[in-house]
């Protein structure tokens, strides 16, 4: 799979890898973290860098080449692999803690990094171990970066058998980190059959197809617009799950449920960003009220700071108390996609109770991030005041990238399938969204 990194003549305007050059550097001198308090300490200075222009970059829109880069060269990347291979080899809690930090800073970078731990997981769960392997090492040796085509809402992709090939076709609205990305994740249906075949293909060919048209009002560095699938070729072999021989699903490897554990993975990925974008609200707007905000002074007892305000104060502590709860829950939720995973990879032997309940778990996070997550990136403007809103200060992007990504699927399904749990005693049936 030979892979061209960077933006091509074509490219619409992007950053440059090279702004970075130092840090760089830096990562490339040090080796990667070795315990899970270590790598989120890593990904702390990775936000603290990014958080220093992010506004700047935000509005500007351009493909974020260097910020991926930079993602690369300090290791987050590979935080999920395999030690062997040059891999963290941590497990899914400390994956989602790391994307909470990098959210802080920069969400469209957390979604960035959660879509690439996910698409880069794939093999783990549909492929055969010998796919799984092979895919591992192609990633973690060569630093790649993976985005997905994969969106449920649209049309399916169609596969075509080729001989020792399949071919994908279909177009996606909406496909995530795919422009920065090395590999691209396809998803389609065989040919006259109902059965879906996942692959991974060198994105950088005339085969894939970007149409650069993601300008919404959050989220503006995930590079998530359109792509058409024309043709893409890939070898039977790559195809996840499948026996190349017979051209059909190997059933010990493509068990259901175990097939279906990418849903609640990804579902936590996204309520993990949302939270980290809800605390990077949280302290900058504690920052500017520190040095900025002013007291109300038409009230019985006036004060002197904004920091000694009462109704400032207490909202302040309600937003902190309940993003706390939000973190604790996500952390729970984030041990047991652990432990499903550290326990049942080997047998794929989950059954379909002990991965509702995970998925209900998981649910529980959706419901309760997204929640305080609007909560507190709208309710900041309260404690900073009307100067706040000046487009300089960028308080806005906060709630602009929550706002955005949590219509990503209704929040009240989720509401409604864990009064199901509770009421009913019942798991929810997997989707492409559960």
């Amino acid at each position: 799979m030979p892979i061209t990194n960077g933006p091509s003549a074509a490219s619409p305007p992007s950053t440059d890898p090279a702004i970075y050059d130092d840090h760089h550097k830096a990562f490339a001198a040090s080796p990667l973290p070795s315990k899970p308090d270590a790598w989120i300490q890593r990904a702390t200075q990775v936000a603290a860098i990014l958080a220093e222009d992010v506004s700047v970059r935000e509005k500007e829109n351009k493909s974020p080449f260097a910020e991926v880069s930079l993602l690369k060269s300090a290791g987050l990347t590979k935080v999920l692999g395999p030690q062997k291979y040059g891999g963290g080899g941590q497990g899914w809690d400390v994956a989602y803690k790391v994307i909470r930090e990098i959210a802080k800073a920069d969400g469209s970078l957390g979604q960035l990094l959660g879509y690439h731990l996910l698409w880069s997981w794939t093999s783990a769960v549909v492929g055969t171990d010998d796919q799984n392997e092979r895919t591992q090492k192609l990633i973690i040796e060569n630093n790649y970066f993976v985005g997905g085509a994969v969106n449920p809402r649209d049309n399916d992709q169609i596969i075509k058998d080729d001989g020792d090939h399949i071919v994908f076709s279909g177009f996606k609205h909406f496909n995530t980190g795919g422009v920065v990305s090395d590999l691209t994740v396809l998803e389609g249906v065989y040919e006259g059959t109902d059965k879906h075949i996942f692959a991974l293909a060198p994105t950088k060919q005339p085969a894939i197809v970007f149409l650069h048209n993601w300008d919404n009002i959050g989220l503006r560095l995930t590079e998530s617009g359109s792509v058409k699938i024309e043709n893409v070729k890939v070898p039977w072999s790559d195809a996840l799950g499948w026996d190349p021989e017979t051209k059909t699903p190997i059933e010990n490897v493509l068990t259901i449920p175990w097939a279906t554990l990418l849903l609640p993975t990804i579902q936590l990925v996204f309520s993990n960003f949302y939270i980290g974008i809800a605390i990077g609200a949280l302290n900058f707007a504690s920052s500017y009220t520190t040095k900025n905000t002013r007291p109300w002074p038409y009230t019985p007892k006036p004060v002197s700071t904004g920091v000694e305000e009462p109704y400032i104060l207490q909202r302040y502590g309600s937003f902190f108390a309940h993003l706390r709860a939000a973190e604790a829950l996500a952390d729970v939720a984030g041990e047991k996609i652990r432990d499903v995973y550290l326990h049942h990879s080997e047998k794929r032997d989950i059954s379909a109770a002990e991965r509702g309940e995970v998925a209900e778990w998981v649910a529980s996070v959706k419901v309760v991030a997204t929640d305080t997550a609007l909560k507190v990136t709208s309710g900041v403007f309260e404690v900073t005041g009307a100067r706040a809103t000046a487009a300089k200060v960028g308080l806005d992007r906060f709630w602009r990238d929550v706002r955005t990504h949590s219509l990503h699927d209704p929040v009240a399904y989720k509401e409604e399938e864990l009064g199901r749990y509770v009421l009913k005693g019942q798991v929810p049936e997997p989707t492409w969204y559960t």
